[in-house]
């Protein structure tokens, strides 16, 4: 039996489950993850229009928006509760496609958000609250997906030998964090390498700090270094997460990934991916689709410019690392060959 609370206390500040996002007397709070760390603050979001753009804004990112637009969702039911049920079904539809539209790569956030309205009309067709539906389905839900952390982080961390040290990319959340924080636990001593992870530096302001609370010993790297700092012998793993993985087993994740997957392998260094499992409805990489962000976020960095705004730039906002560069995807059923995931999640999915 894993014990939530005790897997709350393991993570830092920034991964704790009600600092992520919560729904507190109607409203939804976001933790703002673009102020910390030198800042623990938190956006009050009224209506799912500021829940949309928060996450847009990326006040939020990783698994932090999933969880905002699910609350966003309770939000605006609370909103439409005593609404002939057509009319509640139909605003909240509307609500659903605005926030899919905030992260087109992330389409685990859209089946989930397409799960609020099954769970909407089941509580619809029994009478009850569908505001207390919806979160007592988000709590199971968080629940679920908190114990498939704590699985996952256990065969990351036994992966992981005294002595590693060990290279991530962006900011690869509650499984890869949790996972060093057991290997610390189980007295290996490793040293993790961040990029910075331009022009956001999520590795930086993110990934660093939260190892850091965890006495977990860091070092930033800027994105270009990664190769260089293989080819010294420092980096024995590489570990992501993944915003997806297709059905054949392409990871998709924040832009860099693939050229660290691509120094990896010359180095031989195996390459593993944090991940519940493939999207079933992403069979190839041609059934992915990039978000592109705006181009003015890379002539910049934390608001300062960096070039002068009459040069063009251009901003994809995650890359497609293909399965043979994958040692392994660490997934719920065990770590498991990118190239196994298609059999493995169909068999499965024919038991449900």
């Amino acid at each position: 039996m894993i014990d939530l609370l005790e897997l709350d206390q393991m993570l830092p500040f920034v991964l704790q489950r009600d600092n992520v996002a919560c729904y507190e007397d109607g409203v939804v709070l976001i933790g703002d993850r673009r102020k910390y760390p030198f800042s623990k603050e938190f956006v009050r979001c009224e209506d799912v229009e500021s829940v949309a753009q928060a996450i847009e804004n990326m006040v939020t990112q990783g698994g932090g928006p999933w969880i905002a637009a699910v609350f966003a969702m309770v939000m605006a039911a609370k909103k439409v509760e005593s609404k002939p049920h057509q009319e509640a079904l139909d605003y909240l539809l509307k609500a659903k496609e605005r926030l899919i539209k905030t992260r087109p790569t992330n389409t685990a956030m859209a089946r989930r958000l397409g799960d609020t309205l099954s769970v909407v009309k089941k509580a619809q067709d029994e009478g009850i609250s569908i505001e207390k539906a919806l979160l007592v389905w988000i709590k199971k839900l968080r629940d679920k997906a908190y114990e498939s952390y704590a699985i996952r982080s256990r065969l990351g961390a036994d992966l992981i030998e005294d002595g590693d040290g060990i290279l991530t990319m962006c900011f690869a959340e509650t499984a890869f964090i949790l996972a060093m924080a057991m290997a610390k636990k189980d007295g290996k001593n490793i040293h993790v390498y961040t990029p910075e992870t331009r022009p956001y530096l999520q590795g930086a302001r993110l990934t660093a700090p939260s190892l850091h609370e965890l006495e977990i010993p860091v070092q930033i790297i800027t994105d270009n270094m990664p190769a260089f700092v293989m080819s010294q012998g420092k980096i024995q793993k590489y570990f992501t997460a993944a915003d997806l993985i297709t059905m054949d087993g392409h990871v998709v994740n924040k832009i860099g990934t693939f050229q660290n997957a691509i120094a990896a392998h010359y180095h031989h260094i195996p390459y593993f991916v944090f991940m519940w499992g493939p999207d079933f409805e992403s069979p190839d990489r041609e059934s992915v689709v990039i978000e592109y962000r705006d181009p003015a976020e890379i002539r910049s960095c934390r608001g300062t410019p960096t070039t002068i705004d009459d040069i063009e730039a251009y901003y994809p906002a995650f890359d497609i690392t293909p399965p043979h560069l994958v040692a392994g995807v660490i997934t719920r059923h065990g770590i498991l060959s990118p190239y196994d995931l298609r059999p493995h999640f169909e068999k499965e999915l024919s038991k449900e």
